[in-house]
């Protein structure tokens, strides 16, 4: 049977589809699945015996003081780091658009940080938060005292926040600046015309045009600072999330359970990883669910 050309093109499509779903069936879901498993079981990768135990891991978390302090940590760091670094990102996104002059290049510098590696940008501000970095020196230089920034738990996760924040300044920049620009400048015209201030365009016309592109960041933001570990990793003392565990988050717990505990206790971690996924699952429904709004003109 000779197949036509519609039918040729439906094929090849639902070809392409398939092998980046495949991939993806196999690299995010199959291990999510997985680790449901593990949670269920006492599970140490190198014991020849990996008992049933049901929900006995769930179970302990209630009583964990370290998973609270971490979901504490967690969720402060989703609320210190996202509505800033949207409004922030906005505001200059808004300033570059108004630019006539050297826009590349601009764009390019506030870009850099975010494709430069997290690691070594991690480990750069561990040195400008010394006791010699640069930033204690620039307070002495103002007269004013040298301050403890990692070496204090109550300094140490906003001065990672800080860092997170403009490290990923260029890529929140990038998208406000497309949805900037797909917003048709005769409404302003229009708004203009009929009076409207400066604020009441922004109030009116800016911010409901670009629902779409808050509500994309802000679900992207939240998702990557629950899951935030890198930074904390590189930046906290001894990498373990201090002080006193005042950095700590939930992925950087899980991974302090699975592989710096001896022996390892994958199976409670792996339980926590499940309730990290049901929460950043209900969290992204709920988004959804609020933040979609039409707006029509």
């Amino acid at each position: 049977m000779r197949l036509s050309f519609e039918q040729r093109r439906w094929i090849w499509a639902y070809t392409f589809l398939a092998l980046p779903l495949l991939f993806f069936l196999i690299i995010r879901i199959a291990p999510t699945l997985y680790a449901f498993n593990v949670s269920l079981h006492d599970w140490d990768p190198l014991a020849l015996e990996r008992p049933f135990v049901g929900a006995k891991n769930f179970q302990r978390i209630w009583t964990d003081k370290v998973f609270w302090q971490a979901l504490k940590n967690t969720w402060l760091y989703v609320f210190a780091t996202v509505p800033l670094s949207l409004v922030l990102s906005l505001a200059l996104a808004m300033g570059l658009q108004r630019l006539t002059r050297f826009v590349g290049l601009y764009r390019l510098l506030y870009f850099v940080p975010y494709i430069t590696s997290l690691v070594a940008v991690s480990w750069v501000w561990r040195w400008l938060y010394a006791s010699n970095g640069v930033f204690n020196e620039l307070l002495r230089n103002i007269g004013l005292g040298p301050q403890k920034f990692l070496l204090s738990p109550d300094q140490a996760l906003l001065s990672i926040v800080a860092m997170t924040i403009w490290q990923g300044l260029g890529f929140q920049i990038i998208i406000f600046l497309a949805g900037l620009e797909g917003i048709p400048e005769i409404y302003y015209e229009a708004a203009k015309l009929d009076g409207a201030s400066e604020w009441q365009r922004f109030r009116h016309i800016t911010l409901p045009l670009l629902n779409p592109t808050i509500v994309f960041l802000t679900i992207v933001g939240v998702i990557s600072s629950l899951q935030v570990f890198t930074q904390i990793r590189n930046m906290s003392s001894q990498g373990q999330g201090g002080p006193l565990n005042s950095t700590i988050s939930l992925v950087l717990y899980v991974y302090r359970l699975a592989f710096d505990s001896l022996p390892s206790k994958m199976g409670y971690a792996s339980a926590i990883t499940v309730i990290l996924f049901a929460m950043i699952l209900v969290i992204t429904i709920i988004q959804l669910k609020v933040l979609t709004r039409r707006y029509e003109y």
